[in-house]
């Protein structure tokens, strides 16, 4: 599960600076990039407890 996190994460951020960089979609780049952070986030909190 956690390493399904971190892919998601790093699909979104990569959906963020292709979206950030080739088009103007206003309030959905930023959302990507808040849903991307969140899910870092989650993933660096859930490896820390199982250590």
């Amino acid at each position: 599960m956690g390493s399904l996190l971190y892919l998601i994460a790093v699909i979104l951020v990569i959906a963020w600076l292709v979206g950030f960089l080739g088009y103007s979609a206003g309030g959905l780049i930023h959302i990507l990039l808040v849903i991307a952070v969140i899910a870092i986030l989650l993933q660096v909190i859930q490896g820390r407890r199982s250590v």
